[in-house]
């Protein structure tokens, strides 16, 4: 079965834009999806590139409008500052690596309620009851992440690691094999390539 290496972080707007797309390709091909949350912000400085604060402030800009035009065109609510941007991610990060270690609901959908509770509801995805809200509505039990925790925070910082010696350097990422496909954008030549057709 071709294995997809989907490292994502949970708190990305790009991620969140991305939204089940990926689980819906992996289920076309029959593939199988691994989700590897990491943090971005440790990646991003390790592999070339800056944190959104450390960015030109033209570069902000494009990725602003950007978004917002990617979201008008997938049809999701976006706020361009939401009121827990700042919040710590590796609470959410820990909860999916936790429930897709115990499975038993919806990985997709748990992505996906991370980034909708940030982008779209104004939540913050660092709160325990907000992590296991989005846990119960994908399906998981509420108190996987707190059974999981140390083994999740060490599979996240193994994630990082693995993200650096494969070649990834930002979110979403996907990798099959030795073939890469950086952003949400390119999700569509991702079907295409599991395809045979690219």
């Amino acid at each position: 079965m071709t294995q997809i290496d989907y490292y994502l972080a949970p708190q990305s707007p790009w991620v969140y834009l991305a939204g089940t797309r990926p689980a819906e390709i992996a289920a076309r091909h029959g593939a199988r999806l691994v989700y590897k949350p990491l943090d971005a912000a440790q990646l991003f400085p390790r592999t070339g590139g800056k944190v959104r604060a450390e960015r030109h402030p033209s570069r902000n800009e494009y990725s602003q409008q950007d978004r917002a035009r990617q979201a008008r065109k997938l049809g999701l609510k976006l706020d361009q500052a939401p009121l827990f941007g700042a919040a710590n991610p590796a609470p959410a990060a820990y909860a999916i690596i936790a429930a897709q270690a115990a499975g038993g609901g919806d990985i997709a959908a748990l992505v996906a309620g991370f980034g909708r509770a940030l982008w779209a509801e104004g939540r913050d995805i660092s709160d325990d009851e907000v992590i296991r809200a989005t846990l119960q509505t994908a399906g998981f039990d509420p108190a996987v992440a707190d059974r999981g925790l140390l083994m999740a925070a060490e599979t996240y910082a193994a994630n990082l690691e693995d993200a650096v010696a494969r070649g990834v350097f930002g979110v979403p990422f996907f990798v099959v094999g030795d073939q890469k496909f950086w952003g949400q954008d390119r999700l569509d030549d991702l079907d295409l390539f599991l395809a045979g057709k690219l």
